[in-house]
């Protein structure tokens, strides 16, 4: 099964080295909650650490390790390949290495400038053998707590598909999957007659568990729930602030 983890914010300018220090936090929180469900090689019980290299846009690919002064070089390379950094943000691609056959990890983030007109964003992408029970909301919470975004979800292609065609639903747009994510002044819209279980996170927002992965006729229904309260509202354009 393939699914995908994502936050989204605006402008939000940062020094390369508090991105380091994100990124560091993201990958030691995915392998933790990954590492059980992914078994062996790499599982706790064999003491074999997944091991993470860069996959750039171009040129060669590199291996970093998960720890600030490795992520920095990788970030400061990304920076120094892309005149577009300051302004647009710092991108890094990451795949992960080591996981068993069936499996694929890999992590995108943009982050650290100010565009009006580009989310600032960082995607996990989780390819999994079916029937394989990953800690999703464990995963998006991961994503909130290390990188405050204004939005996130768990979801996958079938997710998008049916928000498209049955919620008008438009790439670049907040939604949720089958566990959503809402920064406070997002989370300040939520109907408070819903029933939908959520989750405070403490100076990031709220979780809430919509549906069990598959579920999409759920989802679709509480996109609507939160697009009509206006949980689901755009950033204004042009974006002035990382969150609603």
């Amino acid at each position: 099964m393939r699914r995908v983890v994502r936050g989204f914010w605006g402008p939000r300018q940062e020094p390369v080295e508090a991105l380091a220090e994100r990124w560091s936090t993201t990958l030691d929180r995915f392998t933790r909650l990954l590492l059980p469900a992914a078994g062996a090689p790499g599982s706790p019980d064999t003491g074999t650490p997944w091991t993470w290299r860069t996959a750039p846009a171009s040129g060669p690919s590199r291996p970093v390790q998960p720890d600030e002064a490795s992520l920095l070089e990788a970030l400061r390379t990304a920076q120094a390949a892309d005149d577009w950094s300051a302004g647009n943000g710092t991108s890094l691609r990451l795949v992960a290495d080591g996981v068993p056959s069936g499996w694929k990890v890999e992590i995108a983030g943009l982050a650290g400038g100010t565009p009006e007109f580009l989310l600032q964003s960082l995607v996990a992408t989780i390819v999994s053998p079916d029937g394989e029970q990953l800690p999703d909301a464990g995963l998006l919470t991961a994503v909130a707590e290390a990188w405050h975004p204004d939005h996130g979800d768990v979801s996958d292609r079938a997710v998008t598909a049916a928000l498209k065609k049955e919620a008008g639903f438009r790439i670049g747009t907040p939604s949720v999957g089958w566990v959503g994510f809402l920064s406070p002044g997002r989370a300040a819209r939520f109907p408070a007659d819903w029933p939908v279980p959520r989750k405070e996170l403490p100076g990031a927002g709220v979780l809430l568990d919509i549906a069990a992965p598959g579920d999409t006729a759920e989802v679709v229904r509480a996109h609507e729930v939160l697009r009509k309260a206006g949980a689901l509202d755009p950033l204004p354009h042009p974006m002035t602030r990382p969150t609603l």
